[in-house]
């Protein structure tokens, strides 16, 4: 009757914590009285069963989920190509140094939208690549929990 009383307060929660967020849990409780041991048994197979249905471990850390951070520079390295242009410009028109200095407002101006445009792409790739792991964890979960309920567990 050792087992009797583990059984009867016997239930697993399944989480991740990942970058800060909570996944989803699967809850379980025995309705037919499966052992501890029978209970651990259970666990492992259909954690291995849905782990093969949908190709997502959650033991495993996620792949590309962290942010690169926010890249800098864009408006200086405008500014010197447009410096440059703008001074062979120039040069052309009789002002060199008139002209460089158009160039490199202008060139500023221009990297720093190509920098920002870079970073928002970046930005939207990592909320895709986390709404990918989130949608595959619930996957994960729903396959896990029927694997559980299919050998008598009642699962949340």
């Amino acid at each position: 009757m050792r087992y009797g009383a583990s059984v009867g307060v016997m239930s697993v929660l399944v989480g991740c914590l990942v970058a800060g967020q909570v996944w989803a849990e699967v809850i379980a409780y025995p309705k037919k009285g499966q052992t501890q041991d029978q209970f651990q048994k259970d666990q492992f197979e259909c954690h291995q069963w849905a782990k093969g249905q949908t190709g997502f471990d959650p033991n495993q850390p996620p792949q590309g989920t962290a942010a690169p951070p926010p890249q800098q520079g864009g408006a200086v390295r405008g500014a010197a190509r447009g410096a440059a242009v703008g001074a062979i410009g120039g040069a052309i028109a009789g002002d060199a140094g008139k002209g460089a200095a158009i160039g490199a407002g202008v060139g500023a101006a221009g990297g720093r939208m190509r920098q920002n445009e870079q970073n928002r792409q970046a930005a939207q790739a990592q909320q895709q690549a986390q709404a990918q792991q989130q949608a595959a964890r619930g996957q994960y979960d729903k396959a896990y929990g029927a694997c559980l309920e299919g050998r008598g567990y009642a699962v949340k």
